[in-house]
């Protein structure tokens, strides 16, 4: 394995956005109801706006790591890998950035639920990159 420092990095970062993606879902997007509807817009902005200052950083080397996996280890697995990214990254713009943009304009317990409801695809496709690339690693 000439290329193990590109393996573990991006061990790493999934596991770490699985982390943050299960506090996330388990613990932030629940407490949204909780907000009161005059600090919604508010709170709400903090939270993508500093949310994103972690998260983004993380997928792209997530992504990117992926994408040389797949060019300088081509399997099935490798490309396993990479698929579930591409699919972390649709249902993000899909699903989570369409929510996240109109709670941007007011509380809605109706498009909270949407918004937790569809990021628990999310935890489960990171669970399955952390499997995924700990298989490719073993």
């Amino acid at each position: 394995m000439e290329y193990v420092l590109l393996f573990y990095s991006n061990l790493i970062t999934s596991s770490a956005l699985l982390g943050l993606i299960l506090i996330i879902h388990f613990v932030h997007y629940k407490s949204f109801k909780f907000i009161s509807d005059a600090n919604f817009i508010e709170f709400h902005k903090f939270h993508v706006k500093n949310i994103s200052f972690i998260v983004l950083p993380l997928m792209i080397i997530e992504a990117t790591t992926s994408i040389l996996i797949c060019y300088f280890y081509y399997s099935l697995f490798s490309l396993a890998n990479l698929l579930i990214v591409f699919l972390i990254w649709v249902t993000t713009f899909i699903l989570q950035i369409p929510s996240h943009n109109k709670l941007s304009s007011g509380k809605s317990i109706l498009e909270i639920n949407k918004l937790i409801n569809g990021n628990i695809i999310r935890v489960f496709l990171w669970f399955l990159k952390v499997i995924c690339i700990t298989y490719i690693i073993l």
